[in-house]
């Protein structure tokens, strides 16, 4: 209940992704970029995303596939089989596609580099440090706990929701 309440679904050190690290069509413009730097396959490209975060975020075949595909169909990677796996490279159209689109692919860059920023790591890990306490405070304690107590517990954990939820509206 609480986890996914408190971070909008996103997972930090577990738990399933509820949202991605992208807006819609973002991905695109980062794995442009990665194969731009050299040509990789999709396993390489979702290591190289898992490092980048440093393992915050790791982006599912699900995602980085069809994105692949799709940037194939559209004439900006190409692909080779090597070793039973396609090698992606970024075309010219593909140079071009990022060069007329610098601002939006710079915009991502940004995000990223905000989002994933070691400042900003340190302090997740210091909130989820202290969920976690709490998450395993709760844990050992509620089974003994008399109804009076639950309910009092409930009530402030209901509170500290609601204040997380009015910072995070912010």
């Amino acid at each position: 209940m609480f986890k996914d309440r408190i971070f909008r679904g996103e997972r930090f050190f577990r738990g399933p992704w509820r949202e991605s690290s992208f807006q819609k069509g973002d991905l695109k413009y980062v794995i442009l970029d990665l194969i731009k730097d050299k040509p990789r396959h999709g396993y390489e490209i979702i290591r190289e995303l898992e490092e980048i975060s440093h393992g915050l975020y790791t982006p599912s075949p699900g995602a980085v596939y069809p994105t692949l595909q799709m940037l194939e169909e559209m004439g900006y990677a190409s692909a080779k089989e090597r070793d039973g796996k396609k090698i992606y490279t970024i075309t010219e159209e593909g140079l071009k596609f990022l060069a007329e689109r610098k601002d939006s692919a710079d915009e991502v860059r940004s995000q990223m580099k905000h989002k994933w920023d070691f400042k900003n790591i340190g302090r997740m890990i210091m909130i989820m440090k202290e969920y976690h306490a709490l998450e395993n405070l709760l844990g050992e304690g509620l089974r003994s706990l008399d109804a009076d107590k639950m309910q009092r517990i409930r009530q402030v954990l209901t509170g500290a929701y609601e204040a997380i939820n009015e910072i995070l509206e912010e």
